[in-house]
């Protein structure tokens, strides 16, 4: 199992793959996993280029962090998911291009391709606004995390999770990847043809395992090891 530390690394390293993939931009974005009856998360206000593993947060499974800690101001709905979706153990939030257009213009991503299934679902659901770091917010997140791994947020950003970090990151690249031909197609006028739900049901049943392949590939390119 992994001690806090290489847990805390992993998270660094992720928020630095955020940036360099431009799933992120600047620290708008923040990383979590659980640990130890809690989670981990990222601070607040430090630029992730100058984040050790000390300035990792961790928040008690009854939302306590220690003194003199601050932890980013979304901790809220990352605590929301875990206390709602045990099997996840890893969430990653960003302002990805692609998919905060869609969360301006308050559009969810339908089945525009069988790849929509990473998500869990034949939508990628866009959940209500509300101020950010609020308890609200936290009820809309985990309100669009029953049966999905991913959600977009109104006027905010896009939510991923998973049951490592690496998979978590890999589905925060496949649906901003999904959000970019969305943009597009909507860019077109035309009417946008949907795969019907069975077929979604269907590739839901081949996806079980599709996440473990994509961590497997993002291990042996060295993105980014396993978490948790």
């Amino acid at each position: 199992m992994s001690t806090g530390e290489e847990i805390a690394r992993t998270i660094i390293d992720a928020c630095l793959a955020m940036n360099r993939t431009g799933l992120n931009q600047g620290t708008s974005g923040n990383v979590s996993c659980r640990y130890d009856y809690g989670m981990l998360i990222t601070p607040s206000g430090i630029a992730y280029q100058q984040m050790t593993e000390s300035d990792i947060v961790y928040i008690s499974a009854d939302g306590i962090y220690g003194q003199g800690k601050i932890p980013s101001s979304e901790w809220r709905f990352h605590h929301a998911i875990y206390q709602n979706r045990p099997d996840l153990n890893a969430v990653v939030h960003n302002h990805a291009l692609y998919s905060t257009i869609l969360a301006i213009m308050h559009k969810g991503i339908p089945a525009i391709h069988y790849m929509i299934a990473v998500a869990g679902g034949n939508t990628i659901p866009c959940v209500p606004y509300a101020t950010y770091g609020t308890p609200e917010l936290s009820d809309h997140v985990a309100a669009g995390f029953r049966g999905r791994n991913a959600i977009i947020m109104q006027h905010h950003g896009m939510t991923a999770a998973g049951a490592t970090l690496a998979k978590a990151l890999w589905l925060a690249e496949e649906v901003e990847n999904l959000a970019k031909l969305y943009v597009n197609l909507l860019q077109t006028g035309m009417e946008i043809p949907l795969l019907p739900d069975d077929e979604i049901d269907v590739v839901l049943g081949k996806f079980k395992n599709y996440g473990e392949r994509g961590e497997s590939q993002q291990e042996n390119s060295q993105a980014l090891p396993s978490s948790v």
